[in-house]
């Protein structure tokens, strides 16, 4: 039996997108993504835990997202697990575990957090099955389409 590696994650953004381009000229956005369990203890008393993930995205998706990828937004994120390495200013050998993104879809409007606001998209790269077309509103930029119950994938 083969491998799989694949992570399905639906959280919200804890800062805007970063936006970069390699040497090469291909763009990076890099991502952080918070997600909650809330649970009652033993005494009845509501806990929190808040987990931080990185996410990567690539290439033409990372430049088609960078407006839309804010604060507060919730997204759902399909990807695979990467591990990095590289050596600090100091020469330690340092290591990051990220989430290297395949699709994104916007849940939720703008900075709504996902409580409302209609109106997202799927954006994913080209060996998806997404759609990265996106409807304009007049006098501003190209919004996202919108999203059916067809598109949620739970």
């Amino acid at each position: 039996m083969g491998t799989v590696n694949k992570v399905i994650i639906v959280g919200n953004l804890g800062r805007d997108a970063e936006i970069r381009y390699t040497p090469g000229g291909a763009a990076v956005s890099t991502l952080s993504l918070a997600t909650t369990d809330v649970w009652n203890d033993k005494a009845g008393q509501r806990q929190e835990k808040t987990e931080w993930h990185r996410v990567v995205v690539w290439g033409k998706q990372a430049e088609t997202l960078k407006d839309y990828l804010t604060k507060g937004r919730q997204i759902y994120v399909e990807g695979r697990l990467q591990t990095r390495q590289w050596d600090d200013k100091d020469g330690n050998k340092r290591y990051t575990t990220e989430i290297r993104s395949d699709r994104i879809v916007l849940l939720g409007g703008r900075g709504q957090g996902g409580e409302g606001g209609g109106g997202g998209g799927d954006y994913g790269s080209p060996r998806s099955s997404g759609s990265s077309s996106s409807s304009s509103t007049a006098g501003g930029p190209p919004g996202p389409p919108e999203l059916t119950e067809d598109d949620i994938p739970f």
